[in-house]
This record gives C-alpha cells, sequence and structure tokens, in this order.
C-alpha cells in the first residue's frame, strides 16, 4: 500500500471513529423508523380480529378490568378489550393520517408547480387564493368540507357496500379526505419556491428551446429535482394530519363511535380525571396517548432524518 493510500486510511478511519461522524439527529431517523414499525405493523396486521373484537365485551369481565396478564391494556366502562380498541384505532388514525397527507401533497405539489412554472397573473392568482384560505379558521373549514362531503361520500359508498357498514366508513373518509383538502397550503407555497428557483437553470431553457411542452417539461425535467423535498414534505405531513384527526375526534367532530381512534379513545379517557383518584381508570387515558405521543414521536423522528438526507447543505452524506 502505498502512503498515500496510508494516510487516507487512517484519515478514514480516524473520522469514523470521531464523535462528530455519528451524527445524532441521523441515528435518530433508525430509531424513528422502528418505534413505528413497532406501533404500526400490529395495528394494520391484527385488522380482522380488531374489527371483529373492537366492540365486543370482554367475557367474565367486570365492567372495568385494569391491566394484566389476560389484558394487557385492561377494559373499558362497556367491558370492551381496551388493546383490541387501541390497535384498531390505530390502524384508523395512521390510515387517515397517511391517506389525508398523499391527498395534500398531489394537491400540494400540482398545484404549487404549476403556479411556480407558469408565473405571471396565474401565479398571482393561485398564490391569492391560498393566502385567503390560510387566513380562514383551519377548523372551520374541516368542518364546512367534512359537512358538504359526507351525502355525497354516503351516496358512493352505498354502492359498494352495506348501508351499515357505509354508515360508518362514510365518517372515516370523509374526515381523510376534509383534512387532506384543507393541508396542502404550506406545500404549495414550498414547491412553488422550489420551482421558481429551477425553472430558469439552464437544462429548462433548453427543453423550452427544442420545443419540450410545459407538462411534459413539469414531468421530465422538475419534478425528478423535486422528489427530496416532496419526500422530506410527505413523511412529516403525516405526523400533523394525525393529530389533526384526533384533536377532531377528541372534540367529537372526528371518527365517531363505536369506531375507535386514539383521538376519541383519549376524549374518553380525560373523563376519568373529573373522578376521584381510587375511582380513575388511569389506563383509558394512559394508553391511547401513548401510543400517539410515540407515533408522532417516531415520525418527526423520522422526517428530520430524511430532511437532513436530502437538504443539499447537509454535511450527512452515505
Amino acid at each position: 500500500m502505498s502512503d498515500t493510500a496510508a494516510v487516507t486510511a487512517s484519515t478514514i478511519r480516524a473520522s469514523s471513529d470521531s464523535p462528530a461522524f455519528w451524527k445524532p439527529r441521523f441515528s435518530s431517523g433508525y430509531i424513528g423508523a422502528f418505534l413505528l414499525l413497532l406501533i404500526a405493523v400490529p395495528c394494520f396486521v391484527t385488522l380482522p380480529w380488531s374489527m371483529q373484537y373492537f366492540d365486543e365485551p370482554v367475557r367474565g369481565s367486570v365492567i372495568v378490568r385494569p391491566p394484566s396478564v389476560a389484558e394487557p391494556f385492561g377494559s373499558d366502562r362497556l367491558e370492551r378489550s381496551l388493546l383490541w380498541r387501541c390497535l384498531l384505532g390505530g390502524a384508523i388514525s395512521l390510515g387517515i393520517g397517511i391517506s389525508a397527507a398523499f391527498i395534500s401533497g398531489f394537491i400540494g405539489v400540482t398545484w404549487g408547480a404549476i403556479s411556480g412554472y407558469l408565473g405571471g397573473r396565474t401565479d398571482a392568482i393561485m398564490m391569492r387564493i391560498v393566502d385567503v384560505m390560510l387566513s380562514l379558521p383551519y377548523v372551520l373549514l374541516v368542518v364546512l368540507l367534512n359537512l358538504a362531503l359526507k351525502p355525497i361520500v354516503l351516496v358512493a359508498l352505498s354502492y359498494f357496500v352495506p348501508g351499515n357498514v357505509a354508515e360508518f366508513a362514510t365518517g372515516v373518509v370523509t374526515l381523510l379526505i376534509a383534512i387532506g383538502g384543507v393541508s396542502w397550503l404550506t406545500m404549495a407555497r414550498v414547491i412553488r419556491g422550489q420551482v421558481l428557483s429551477i425553472r430558469n437553470r439552464p437544462f429548462i431553457e433548453a427543453a423550452r428551446a427544442i420545443g419540450v411542452s410545459p407538462l411534459r417539461t413539469l414531468r421530465v425535467h422538475i419534478f425528478p429535482n423535486l422528489i427530496g423535498v416532496i419526500v422530506v414534505y410527505m413523511t412529516l405531513a403525516v405526523p400533523i394530519a394525525i393529530l389533526q384527526e384526533s384533536f377532531l375526534s377528541f372534540l367529537g367532530i372526528g371518527v365517531q363511535a363505536p369506531l375507535p381512534s386514539w383521538g376519541n379513545l383519549a376524549s374518553d379517557g380525560v373523563k376519568e380525571l373529573a373522578l376521584p383518584l381510587k375511582q380513575m381508570n388511569w389506563w383509558l387515558l394512559f394508553f391511547p396517548c401513548l401510543l400517539l405521543g410515540v407515533t408522532l414521536m417516531a415520525l418527526n423522528f423520522l422526517g428530520d432524518a430524511l430532511r437532513d438526507r436530502f437538504d443539499p447543505k447537509s454535511d450527512i452524506k452515505s
């Protein structure tokens, strides 16, 4: 081995062993991914059983059962297993959060890309619409959109599923559409800024010069340069959507009983705080809040790690 190669190898070894090489935020991405899989996989894998048992009384239950080996999460005041309800509630909350994030991402990326690429008066009009929507109360927009879409979604679902199932599913589908239909505004502004910085680069000018259509320019030349930004903001949009669903369900305008979500399970558990300490069933509040908090923390860890990974100014590369 030459002297130059030996020096290079020793430098790499020393840098990898130094504390600066191991970035805490980068490692937090692995922790977030592990915690997310640890919670999300059981929620979705057990769906056939949680859908069957979430509303059934626990056999031999005595009104309220505390956590035990037989019932790790205990039971609620209607003798239902809190474990099955948390698993189904997790699947519903995660499903709404992921679906709403994809809806908001699709609308936001499309709106922002068109606005930024066309520019001029079109850009001004589209961004003023975004500004007006941002100035309105978020909860009001979600509630109004929820009320407007619910009859349409109910009629559409009734063609594919039985009436009682369609009635329960309508609230979930309407809520995720309402959250996704309002949460795209920030994404649109971010994508517009990125497109504005890309559209005057030489390769875009060359595409215009040879007669490439605007739609093909967006699809082939601009969107590939936005993948990093889109992935990062989609990852960060999922915990926001889950938190919004939980907040709305906590207020009673989200997922409706008897279907559980982490939000309405926490809302039911809060009622226990008004009871004397000896009569307080702490597990009804503790487990839904624990699962929700750990999931949000894991998603934020993962989003921060991806942001550092795709940030061109970041020194975290592999």
